[in-house]
């Protein structure tokens, strides 16, 4: 009995995790919306030197084992390149994580021409990132597009000069929560 308690217990926690929820997508063309729930947990001007190859916003949110880990894409555009590195466990919340953690970047262009990256990081309970998206896909805001299992985080890429709309220490969930502005 304690042993069937115990994995009807579990079932549930699994069926609850990967739990998929409906979201309102704000439809203005120059938003850009959070890419997962969780909680912002830093903001930086940083040169970003992989993928964009220059200065950009870093807007990180963090998800721990309660938010829903389910991806949607931030913007809409064309999916220009997907990319996968594999790398460390570490902690998600260390700023480390963001170079050195196994991961899965998605480049995209706005159709004014802005580019948006947006990075799955896993973290160290986190050892699965799945990603549905592929290179020339076209990208609509809030679309779902991966999920990154037990724990992990985002990191959005925007261009200098974006409107900021939140700030770290707020809460997001996503496809819903506006990070930004495009300008």
């Amino acid at each position: 009995v304690v042993v069937a308690v115990m994995a009807g217990l579990a079932t549930a926690f699994v069926a609850w995790f990967f739990r998929n929820p409906a979201r309102v997508i704000p439809q203005d063309t120059h938003l850009v919306v959070a890419p997962g729930d969780g909680k912002v947990i830093a903001i930086e001007e940083e040169f970003e030197p992989r993928y964009l190859k220059e200065r950009a916003l870093r807007v990180t949110i963090f998800l721990n084992v309660f938010n829903v880990h389910i991806n949607r894409i931030p913007c809409d555009g064309i999916i220009e390149d997907v990319q996968y590195q594999p790398g460390a466990f570490l902690v998600a919340s260390r700023p480390d994580a963001t170079l050195r953690n196994e991961q899965n970047a998605l480049m995209i262009r706005t159709v004014e021409g802005l580019k948006v990256l947006c990075v799955q990081v896993a973290g160290l309970i986190a050892r699965r990132i799945v990603c549905w998206a592929s290179a020339r896909d076209q990208a609509v805001r809030g679309e779902r597009f991966g999920l990154i299992r037990f724990g992990s985080r985002m990191d959005t890429f925007l261009p200098i000069g974006t409107r900021l709309r939140v700030a770290v220490g707020d809460k997001v969930k996503g496809g819903e929560t506006i990070l930004g502005e495009l300008q």
